[in-house]
């Protein structure tokens, strides 16, 4: 019997929103690179994209644990010498915390092509408005990410 191998036309994509208020940032972004890549199919196969659009509202409001936000640092490099940049995490979440987000699901995705075809399905924005109302996203559950209060 043959290995069953997933067809383009097979793929069906849904679309998912998930409101970050009150998450923390690697246990959202776990649940989110699942559903990118997915693994919460039955056809899922690692060398195609099967994974559902995912769209993250809320950003802003992340939170990280143990202090990581002032500790953990971002590096960017430009090409040139001396380019490499520095950031901490608590700079990026003030200023453009959609990055924060799409940097932790990156981490977590293939480093391949594919790994940037499916990066392309995630939508993550500040606030709680979206512009894929058209698309009817249902409610995606990420058990275990709320921070104890």
């Amino acid at each position: 019997m043959p290995t069953y191998s997933p067809k383009p036309a097979d793929i069906q994509r849904a679309w998912h929103v998930v409101d970050a208020d009150g998450l923390v940032l690697g246990r959202l972004a776990t649940e989110v690179a699942r559903v990118l890549r997915g693994k919460h199919k039955p056809m899922f196969a690692p060398h195609v994209d099967t994974g559902d659009h995912v769209i993250v509202v809320n950003a802003a409001k992340i939170v990280m644990t143990a202090d990581k936000a002032s500790k953990k640092i971002a590096y960017r490099h430009s090409g040139y010498p001396g380019g490499l940049k520095t950031q901490t995490y608590q700079e990026i979440l003030d200023t453009k915390p959609e990055e924060a987000i799409r940097r932790a699901v990156r981490g977590m995705l293939p480093k391949t092509t594919l790994g940037r075809m499916m990066l392309k399905k995630l939508k993550v924005y500040a606030g709680p408005d979206h512009p894929h109302a058209a698309q009817t996203p249902s409610p995606l559950e990420v058990a275990g990410a709320r921070r104890a209060s």
